[in-house]
């Protein structure tokens, strides 16, 4: 298990990269830092660990504090973005390698056998005698990824690790990397810039935003229970749509259309909201089709794109760019005039500053 309490990180006493910093990994879990760049994960991946010092706060792996261990003395192993692997080597000896030194050091045949064994599971047992410049880029992360958990680590560190291959070899090898430590009970933190990757591959997802987490949890509760606008709007692919509306005689409304208070709340409305602006999200897969008698606004299509199995056509509302996904097989195009209506399950209710009221 590691615990990470209160930590924060500054840099010449006045820039503050990490702002008290809290997390609770169990043993096994596979962990996501996502965030844009600039926002601390990969300082807050590097402090875990060694490579960095904090400024204060502390990390406890299975209760024990590890803030001033040295890196070889923390059972971690770390991956990076450029694979680090020694080009005079072959790939055999860059996987016994880090059997050979540290705190491992172990006989020349032991290495030997665990590096060959390792390399069966990743399935890059016929490139054991070449070099890495005869590698692919996929070929050569494989390595990498082979000589970090050769070393049987506590906690698996990998700082964006795929960003320097294709889409399509991204998908496989990330599913790769998920079912070896999966099969081997490693606890594992994953550092991405990319919301899909994140949420497809990891138990819980850590999203980061100046510094801070501002939500630490499952992907689907990042997804349909975001805390704050922030979260709402990094999270999904279209990003959530939002309208600034007067709540006013329980009613929102702007320019273009209108939602009940009540048909909004239901059955499991419970708080009150009162009057004034908000700012109302929702998902484009929350928006339908209807008939023009039980649509809540009519709009013109400006554009129509395809992304993989659902369709997504764009128009105005309230004069601002909205999103909305349609089956693939629809036969509506740019110009055609469109009804529509939403799921009144799926709103989302903001304050002007971006906290989540409902």
């Amino acid at each position: 298990m590691i615990e990470i309490k209160n930590l924060q990180k500054t840099f010449d006493n006045k820039l503050e990269i990490l702002k008290d910093i809290n997390l609770s990994i169990q043993k096994g879990e596979f962990i996501c830092l996502l965030g844009a760049s600039g926002c601390g994960k990969s300082t807050l991946l590097h402090i875990i660990s060694g490579l960095l010092q904090a400024t204060s706060g502390d990390i406890r792996f299975n209760g024990k504090s590890i803030i001033k261990h040295h890196p070889k003395d923390r059972d971690i192993a770390l991956v990076f973005q450029n694979y680090a692997l020694y080009p005079h080597m072959t790939v055999l000896e860059n996987i016994m390698f880090p059997l050979r030194v540290g705190r491992h050091k172990v006989s020349v045949e032991k290495a030997k056998q665990e590096a060959l064994q390792y390399m069966e599971i990743t399935n890059i047992e016929a490139l054991a005698n070449k070099k890495p410049s005869k590698l692919s880029g996929g070929q050569q992360q494989r390595v990498a990824i082979t000589a970090a958990l050769v070393q049987k680590p506590e906690v698996l560190l990998l700082d964006e690790p795929l960003n320097n291959l294709d889409s399509r070899l991204r998908i496989k090898i990330r599913e790769e990397i998920r079912n070896w430590v999966k099969n081997m009970n490693i606890t594992t933190i994953f550092v991405t810039h990319d919301h899909d990757e994140a949420l497809s591959i990891s138990d819980k997802v850590a999203l980061m935003h100046n510094g801070m987490i501002t939500q630490f949890g499952r992907p689907q509760d990042l997804y349909c229970n975001p805390n704050n606008i922030f979260v709402a709007k990094f999270i999904g692919n279209p990003s959530m749509n939002l309208f600034i509306m007067r709540q006013q005689n329980e009613m929102f409304h702007n320019s273009d259309f209108q939602i009940s208070l009540y048909l909004l709340a239901r059955e499991k409305f419970r708080i009150q909201i009162y009057e004034g602006d908000y700012l109302v999200g929702i998902r484009p897969e929350y928006f339908m089709l209807t008939s023009k008698c039980e649509s809540l606004f009519e709009a013109i299509i400006i554009s129509k794109e395809f992304i993989g199995r659902d369709c997504v056509l764009t128009f105005k509302v309230d004069k601002q760019i909205t999103k909305m996904i349609v089956n693939i097989k629809t036969e509506l195009n740019e110009g055609d005039k469109i009804s529509v209506g939403i799921d009144y399950h799926n709103i989302y209710i903001f304050t002007i500053g971006g906290g989540r009221v409902y």
